[in-house]
């Protein structure tokens, strides 16, 4: 059985090539430097050839070659490069060289003569100044060939059937001639909207009310999972996201799990002064001190946001505090509210961990999306027999250092020395073309 292909530049976690896989694409490479991120999403996507470095001295071929496909047709290429620079008057923002790693998506994107894209990003691309990178991002797809559905759109997670209020903005292209691909319709409404003909969203509560709590297990103070007898009774959503039916998988492969594993639950160490803070704020407002929000039970997450890398003094993901238990949530809770199913995993500490989830995009958006490519297209998504038995959890656990000796790259992240503060050199890349490409 035949599917469509697609490749995920800037794939992190997996966000995206989870909601193309579940589309029905076949995401045969997946390029990230971060050696962490790869790391985790090559125990997820154990049929995806991981690549672990930079887009920026990478060629098509040399994704092709690492992705196993020839001369194959590929169909989609999607990702979201980010974009941090703007020129001043006179110049393109896009040759800001803050800017470099767009222009490098739009070159691959070429050089693999990919039939469709889809580049996502920020709202705030549309806003201001800003709109005139987006503009000329415009122009430098049509100057490579392709298409752009010109009336983007930015997209709230909370329209595709997500508890949580995230704007992301999508552009996607043909290649000239090919149909050009359109917006999937909203399917769902912000709780409580009035006037709405649209179903309601997931709740909070909806999404999060059958996992046990994870402060019941003492286990979960030094692992992220430990097996459970049972969990609550499910909703509509937390059954997705449990995969208790067929819809579940969508139109993704089956992955070999243990269902009564709960993962991606470490505890946090909160003093009680904290936990005072968090059982007298009331839900849906924001806790002064910590500036965390408390999770409104009747309504959709605030964004969930990914912190910052160690480059940038490792500042851990603001997490939600949960509506009933006086704590954060745990990174399993904030996958729940981000549409991740639970049989996929995140790094096992709560700062890489959350970080991966607030750097993706909810997969039930890229699903949406990934659906109007296939009808651009022309196809029919297709289910799957094959069950996959995802890798090693050897993957989920390692440290910076271990994730780049086990790719065979030096760390890309320049490290902070936690107890001094003070900021060690950034280690030089090699020659690219010394590098390897290791297929999982």
């Amino acid at each position: 059985m035949t599917r469509p292909i697609g490749i995920d530049l800037f794939a992190g976690a997996g966000g995206l090539s989870l909601g193309f896989e579940q589309a029905g694409f076949d995401v045969v490479a997946a390029v990230e430097i971060d050696p962490v991120h790869a790391a985790v999403h090559a125990f997820n996507f154990p049929n995806c050839a991981v690549i672990p470095r930079s887009v920026t001295d990478l060629t098509g071929d040399q994704i092709r070659v690492a992705a196993g496909v020839g001369q194959r047709k590929i169909d989609v290429v999607f990702g979201g490069a980010p974009c941090q620079g703007f020129s001043l008057i006179g110049r393109r923002a896009l040759d800001d060289p803050r800017n470099s790693l767009v222009k490098d998506f739009v070159r691959i994107v070429g050089e693999l003569d990919a039939d469709y894209f889809v580049f996502e990003n920020v709202k705030g691309l549309t806003l201001g100044k800003h709109r005139k990178f987006l503009e000329e991002l415009i122009q430098e797809f049509e100057a490579s060939g392709y298409d752009v559905l010109k009336d983007w759109k930015v997209l709230n997670a909370y329209s595709y059937g997500v508890p949580q209020d995230r704007q992301r903005l999508f552009l996607m292209g043909a290649k000239r001639g090919l149909q050009i691909p359109t917006y999937p319709h909203p399917v769902t409404a912000k709780p409580g909207l009035k006037g709405s003909l649209l179903p309601d969203a997931p709740t909070c509560k909806e999404a999060l009310d059958d996992l046990p709590d994870a402060e019941s297990f003492a286990a979960l103070n030094v692992t992220d999972e430990v097996r459970v007898k049972r969990f609550g009774k499910s909703t509509l959503y937390s059954a997705l996201m449990r995969c208790e039916g067929a819809q579940g998988w969508a139109f993704g492969y089956r992955r070999a799990w243990d269902p009564l594993l709960l993962t991606s639950s470490m505890r946090s160490d909160h003093t009680e002064v904290s936990r005072a803070r968090f059982a007298s704020t009331v839900a849906g407002q924001v806790e002064p001190i910590s500036r965390f929000l408390k999770l409104p039970p009747k309504g959709v997450s605030n964004t969930l946001r990914a912190g910052t890398d160690a480059a940038r003094g490792a500042f851990t993901s603001p997490r939600p505090i949960h509506y009933k238990w006086n704590r954060c949530i745990t990174v399993r809770e904030m996958a729940r509210l981000h549409g991740f199913p639970d049989w996929f995993r995140f790094h096992e500490t709560k700062w890489h961990g959350a970080r991966q989830i607030g750097n993706s995009v909810p997969p039930p958006l890229a699903k949406a999306v990934a659906g109007q490519i296939l009808k651009a297209i022309g196809s029919k998504p297709k289910r799957p027999a094959k069950e996959l038995a995802m890798g090693e959890t050897g993957l989920l656990r390692m440290s910076l250092a271990q994730a780049s000796a086990y790719w065979g790259v030096p760390s890309p992240i320049g490290q902070r020395d936690r107890k001094s503060g003070v900021k060690k050199a950034k280690q030089v890349v090699p020659d690219p073309d010394q590098i390897s490409l290791p297929v999982n």
